[in-house]
């Protein structure tokens, strides 16, 4: 383990991940048995999969636990090592009251040094302490021990890729891919399918001994299930933080971006389908690209990147 103390006597008892299935299920077993107390949701340090998880578990928990009318028994505390609970400034900004709302107190800035498994509670480099009954942490995300053997990789054991092109910084004839990268998007499903369609075009380039494409920019998507029948959905790239908007079509949507909507947790549900029928089998998706449409967003000047305002 990275951190101190985090395999230590609370390990599975009362600390817990769910990027693991293991993690998964004995945080499912231990929140069935949760009568109240200090619920934690902590993470070490970035980058980890899919940014906004920690936070949708955060919301579905705080549903779950009004429905089982433990939400006034407990404590809830979102810890981030972010000045805000979001990766993106935009959406601290924008969606910040919803943790507030729920009565979730935010820390930020919090450094994790160790993990005190004798006193049940967290602490920071700079000695800040939090307590918990329930910690659920998203442990020090690192790519595959291969690639730290192949030397491909830096200390997080991610490959140094051309942020545009998916070409390996080491290698030329090596191309990479998703969460093995260490470009600056998100590492989820979206930005892997949206990654695939210039991976390949290059790979034929660089085949054919072509001039690669700078194409990838970025573009990353997400649904953030909020709780109570409805989410929220996030359209970016590398220069342009979320704004609002619709999505896919422009001006109709269905879906609104940056805006809490039952329409945007019906689509959450459907992608199931979509997933199986329609992404895996390649079929293209009228509006979905994998460069990010400006049409139908709301950009305002401060938000805009200075190319796209000049």
């Amino acid at each position: 383990a990275q951190t101190e103390g985090m395999l230590g006597n609370d390990w599975r008892k009362r600390v817990f991940d769910f990027y693991t299935f293991e993690g998964a299920r004995a945080l499912g077993s231990a929140l069935s048995e949760f009568k109240g107390g200090s619920l934690v949701v902590h993470i070490c340090e970035l980058p980890i999969k899919c940014p906004v998880a920690p936070l949708e578990f955060a919301f579905l928990a705080d549903w779950w636990l009004a429905q089982r009318g433990l939400r006034e028994k407990t404590e809830f505390v979102y810890v981030t090592p972010l000045s805000g609970a979001f990766t993106k400034p935009i959406c601290s900004q924008k969606l910040g009251y919803l943790l507030a709302e729920k009565g979730i107190q935010v820390v930020t800035d919090f450094n994790i040094g160790r993990v005190d498994s004798e006193h049940h509670k967290i602490i920071s480099w700079d000695e800040k302490e939090v307590p918990y009954d329930l910690l659920v942490t998203v442990p020090t995300n690192m790519g595959d021990a291969l690639i730290e053997r192949s030397g491909l990789g830096d200390e997080l054991n991610f490959v140094p890729t051309d942020p545009h092109t998916l070409q390996s910084k080491a290698k030329e004839n090596i191309f990479v891919i998703g969460d093995a990268t260490d470009v600056p998007a998100s590492k989820a499903g979206s930005v892997v399918h949206f990654e695939a369609e210039v991976l390949i075009k290059n790979i034929l380039h660089y085949m054919r001994g072509e001039v690669l494409e700078k194409e990838f920019d970025g573009h990353a998507n997400c649904f953030i299930e909020s709780g109570y029948g409805k989410a929220f959905l996030l359209d970016f790239n590398y220069n342009l933080q979320p704004v609002q908007g619709t999505y896919p079509v422009p001006g109709l949507g269905p879906f609104s971006l940056l805006k809490e909507t039952r329409v945007n947790h019906w689509g959450k549900l459907a992608f199931r389908w979509i997933y199986w029928n329609l992404l895996l089998k390649a079929v293209p998706m009228p509006g979905v690209g994998h460069k990010m449409s400006r049409a139908g967003k709301q950009i305002p000047a401060e938000v805009l990147p200075a190319e796209a305002a000049a």
